[in-house]
């Protein structure tokens, strides 16, 4: 695809998005199978809802720019899936290993502010109002889910994980 006006670019970046979408949704059941906080476990259960949501919100605005959603790969979410996997697979503490998947997670949700970020700020600028609220919508939402990853690593898991630390443990050379 030939992008020759900011408008090509937005269909681009929406396209990224929705491969980037359906990619996590494969993804999280695995993190929220993985996750030995109960707490997490449940809070990539909800993301998986909401994440199902903003696919439908992309292709609301597909349908009105009467574009396909297909046709695009979202590498750098395959790649932070992959790393995301690589976490899950870790032979670790159970709060060291739940430390490692929100870490994974975090770096997710930062791509897809950034990315949601972005194609709002495009579809404004064209003067698509309506698709720039579909995604204001959905870039608050993973504000708040980074904001609630933040949280319970902050609330007991990343502390947890540091007492073999504190303790000597685990400094091997």
């Amino acid at each position: 695809m030939k992008l020759r006006t900011l408008n090509d670019l937005l269909v681009d970046q929406l396209k990224d998005l929705y491969s980037a979408e359906n990619q996590l949704i494969k993804a999280l059941p695995k993190m929220a199978k993985a996750a030995n906080s109960e707490q997490l476990r449940q809070g990539f259960e909800q993301h998986l809802e909401q994440t199902k949501n903003h696919v439908t919100r992309l292709e609301q605005i597909f349908e009105k720019l009467d574009v396909t959603p297909k046709g695009k790969k979202c590498k750098a979410m395959e790649g932070l899936i992959e790393e995301g996997k690589e976490a899950m697979e870790m032979d670790a503490e159970p709060n060291v290993l739940d430390a490692a998947i929100i870490a994974a997670a975090q770096r997710v949700e930062h791509y897809e502010i950034a990315s949601y970020g972005c194609a709002r700020t495009f579809a404004t600028l064209v003067g698509n109002d309506e698709a720039a609220d579909l995604l204001e919508e959905t870039l608050e939402e993973e504000k708040e889910t980074d904001a609630k990853l933040t949280e319970v690593a902050m609330s007991h898991i990343n502390q947890q994980a540091a007492e073999p630390a504190m303790q000597g443990e685990g400094n091997e050379r």
